[in-house]
């Protein structure tokens, strides 16, 4: 199944249950969705997708939020336990310790857990207490780092409304009451070194009643409701993939079904850090900046369209594949462009490439100085290469021409590193049926129209000539 249907599958759905996966408005998941903005004083820093794990004591939260972790390895990830702030006991209160109700929503410090999701949804690391249970005291605290992923997990973290908004997605974990009671007697025996005549007391005197009033109600809050715990694999399944997919989509993406950013790993991520990076030398420079363009050109071979073909295989088998997209040429834009000709060429073998050449005039005027185009580009799919897209109008320049060939709109493929939101508008706006394929979505464009955070000027930078204040930026 891929992540397309999946998120088909959690948005639409709308029968009670999918192989024991409960789900129940769902379509909340988008509410929080930002708009995006193209201002130059938009924020650099991405909010985390928050999802809050609750349910009754030992229904499997931990096991479950421990199995999102591993799938989400690609991710920055870290996890919040509510237990983590309990209110500091008196000295009183630490001397009947048995008598306290631990899972009374008083016996939480919940402006404290506000105030640091506060500080983590905007970029901030935040202290977090250490919280032992065995002697009912917080110890030293953790320090907690800004993460793509924060996951709350904990028996009454759906039942306060300011921290249900803080959330993306809303689980609660659903257990049969004597597996958790099981469960409940086996860990604090063990872990606890509790008798088992108290641990029933304290169950039948607090544990039971607070499920009942206050973790059992906010069961209604829960977008998705997960029995049998981390024994759910299908469940766990279907909520990574579509944590896979609102963290790959940028927002843009919502705007325009024509735009596709390829998905961001940890690998990607430090390329893109090291030919940002104004230290780097020309040689790694180059060396990322064509491991990242391969990358992109491979991504755009995968929009072309395709025929079924079928082959025999050395051992007499037949196998059903694809055939490749005979008719495709490429076009680069002078000159940052030809640097992405090499891995278009190591890609599609004997591929015709063709050259545009556009002054900048200003800030928005432009002017075609010079096209080389194939004959028959009118009868090809075109790869239009450029590494950058600022204001969107060189690129809108080349376009046009290339349609003024004779191609149709919806056969263009526009490949670039990375965008400007300003210029994915104009684009877009102005061409709906082409695609954009690009690495990376910027934050903007600053007051000399260059994008930002940007990486200078990519043509210097690749081909080592100085650096011109007045050189092209697409």
């Amino acid at each position: 199944m891929g992540s397309e249907d999946v998120v088909e599958l959690l948005e639409k759905s709308s029968g009670p249950h999918f192989s024991g996966f409960h789900l129940d408005g769902i379509n909340g998941l988008n509410s929080q969705e930002e708009q995006p903005t193209t201002s130059k004083t938009e924020s650099m820093h991405k909010q985390p997708f928050i999802i809050g794990v609750a349910g009754g004591t030992a229904s499997g939260k931990t096991t479950v939020c421990e199995m999102i972790i591993e799938q989400l390895r690609d991710h920055r990830v870290v996890l919040i336990c509510q237990d983590s702030f309990y209110h500091p006991l008196t000295e009183e209160e630490l001397e009947h310790a048995h008598e306290y109700n631990f899972d009374h929503p008083d016996a939480f410090d919940t402006e404290r857990l506000l105030s640091c999701m506060e500080k983590l949804k905007h970029g901030e690391s935040v202290d977090i207490p250490n919280y032992d249970c065995r002697k009912n005291s917080a110890g030293p605290t953790r320090k907690v780092n800004p993460a793509d992923v924060i996951i709350l997990e904990g028996i009454l973290i759906l039942h306060d409304p300011r921290v249900r908004e803080l959330m993306n997605m809303k689980i609660f974990v659903d257990t049969d009451a004597d597996i958790r009671l099981a469960r409940r007697i086996r860990r604090d025996t063990v872990e606890k070194g509790r008798d088992v005549r108290m641990v029933l007391d304290q169950y039948s005197k607090f544990v039971k009643p607070a499920f009942d009033d206050f973790i059992l109600p906010s069961k209604k809050y829960a977008d998705i409701i997960m029995p049998r715990g981390g024994d759910n694999h299908v469940a766990v399944d279907l909520i990574v993939q579509h944590i896979h997919t609102k963290l790959g989509q940028h927002d843009l993406c919502k705007i325009y079904p024509n735009l596709y950013v390829i998905h961001s790993t940890f690998q990607i991520r430090g390329m893109h850090t090291l030919i940002r990076d104004a230290q780097t030398t020309k040689h790694d420079f180059v060396f990322y900046a064509d491991r990242l363009i391969r990358l992109v050109v491979e991504h755009g071979l995968g929009h072309l369209p395709f025929i079924e073909k079928q082959v025999i295989t050395p051992t007499g088998s037949v196998y059903t594949g694809v055939d490749f997209c005979k008719r495709l040429c490429g076009v680069s834009v002078i000159r940052s462009g030809e640097s992405m000709e090499n891995a278009l060429r190591a890609c599609c073998k004997g591929i015709k490439i063709g050259k545009i050449l556009i002054h900048r005039e200003g800030d928005n005027g432009q002017q075609l100085i010079y096209e080389k185009l194939p004959e028959d580009i009118s009868k090809r799919h075109v790869l239009l290469l450029d590494p950058i897209l600022g204001t969107g109008n060189s690129a809108v320049q080349a376009i046009s021409l290339i349609i003024q060939k004779g191609v149709p709109e919806c056969n263009i493929i526009f490949l670039n590193l990375i965008s400007a939101p300003q210029g994915v508008h104009v684009v877009c706006q102005n061409f709906p049926r082409i695609k954009i394929v690009t690495s990376e979505i910027e934050t903007g464009l600053n007051e000399e129209f260059r994008v930002v955070p940007g990486m200078g000027e990519f043509g210097d930078r690749y081909f080592g000539t100085d650096d011109d204040d007045d050189a092209q930026q697409t």
